[in-house]
């Protein structure tokens, strides 16, 4: 049974290392030009190239997005910066217009994935690009199971999927409201999410919101049940969506889905419920199956706040490892204390639990409360760790 490709997002160098140390197969980032996340994008070429060459060392890939849709100005300096990233080595862009696409196939090589923003739901779409070059389709959101069967069977190049992450409320992105209610374009890089503002919803001059502000968007989509299905359709590609979140949750989602997939390729019985328990791990929003199954229903609609809680807390980051001593050297992202139950989460193995011992902090003095966000600590583990191992805190249900 074929692997799918499985694609992280990489909204920094130190997440890209997370992604592809928990198990991704290839990351997607944004530079800080002609993508839809430029804004927030650490990005430069420098950065990229260093990106590249820590993925190739682990024989795995960077896809760097360019998914914009530019008006005439924003395409100043694009074919300078696709040599650019040609020169570097990067292993295929995402675009979104045939402008973009067009200055890519005359004076590159790069290998060209064509954006979910470009709306592909049928089959003649898909042949329109492959006769153009274009080497992978990322289909838009709304294609369901069904649909997906009878595009694979038609396709002649890579489909990628979406299986996990921010559901736009709009059709595959294409929203004006961060336009219309803050100048910031959405399809050229400056969504402010203003779907997910609180607001006050009125009937008339009724109030209909009483005790909960209104919001617009729709639930995460989460794939856990589905991913039999794609791998029996040999998708090429399963997509996770998430340049800004945490690392933590990068490294959770991750995981999850390689474990997932590594068990249903090696035909390993699947617990799913033990995967559903593993991401709501993460620092998620209330999740749905998308469009997985056909058109959406209000069950999938986020009209309020309300988010999900995490069972585990992230509370240190590994950053060395003495085995002789057993002592690792940690990095303090939430507070703990010692006589607390925590777990070592690492890309290696099930999560261990146990009880914090007590640490010293960077001076060599005992302490008993990590209470300072980044703090270098030392503490003793029971059992070896890694380079980006993490410390969770185990809360009871």
């Amino acid at each position: 049974m074929k692997k799918p490709e499985l694609l992280a997002p990489a909204g920094s160098l130190e997440k890209l290392k997370i992604a592809l140390t928990y198990g991704a197969d290839a990351v997607f980032l944004g530079g800080k030009a002609f993508s839809l996340r430029a804004r927030a994008s650490n990005f430069d070429l420098d950065s990229i190239k260093e990106a590249v060459d820590f993925a190739h060392a682990r024989n795995k890939k960077v896809y760097v997005t360019t998914n914009i849709f530019p008006h005439s100005d924003d395409l100043e300096g694009l074919k300078a910066y696709l040599q650019a990233l040609d020169t570097i080595g990067v292993d295929a862009i995402i675009c979104a217009s045939p402008a973009v696409i067009n200055v890519a196939s005359k004076h590159t090589q790069l290998e060209i994935h064509v954006s979910t923003q470009q709306s592909i739901t049928n089959s003649e779409a898909i042949k329109f690009w492959a006769k153009r070059g274009v080497k992978r389709i990322v289909l838009a959101r709304e294609v369901s199971l069904k649909e997906l069967e009878t595009l694979k069977q038609q396709a002649p190049i890579d489909l990628e999927v979406f299986i996990h992450g921010g559901m736009c409320v709009s059709y595959s992105g294409k929203c004006t409201l961060s336009n219309t209610m803050t100048d910031r374009d959405a399809n050229r890089g400056g969504c402010a999410h203003s779907c997910r503002w609180n607001y006050d919803l009125f009937e008339g001059e009724e109030k209909i919101n009483q005790t909960m502000p209104f919001s617009i968007a729709s639930k995460d989509l989460q794939s856990v049940r589905y991913i039999s299905k794609l791998i029996d359709l040999n998708v090429e590609s399963l997509k996770i969506e998430g340049r800004m979140k945490s690392i933590h949750y990068i490294a959770t989602v991750v995981k999850t889905y390689r474990k997932l997939i590594d068990d249903i390729t090696g035909f390993i019985e699947v617990d799913i419920p033990k995967y559903l328990l593993e991401i709501k791990k993460a620092e998620n929003r209330l999740s749905s199956s998308g469009f997985m199954e056909g058109l959406t229903s209000v069950d999938q609609q986020l009209y309020n706040l309300r988010s999900e809680q995490p069972t585990q807390e992230f509370i240190a980051l590994v950053l060395d490892f003495d085995p002789e001593t057993n002592i690792a050297t940690i990095e303090q992202r939430n507070h703990f204390q010692s006589g607390e139950a925590i777990e070592l989460f690492s890309p290696r193995f099930e999560a261990t639990t146990f009880i914090a011992p007590e640490m010293a902090d960077e001076n060599g003095q005992t302490i008993t409360v990590a209470r300072h966000p980044k703090q270098i600590l030392k503490i003793r583990l029971p059992m070896p760790a890694d380079k980006y191992d993490m410390l969770r805190k185990v809360r009871n249900e």
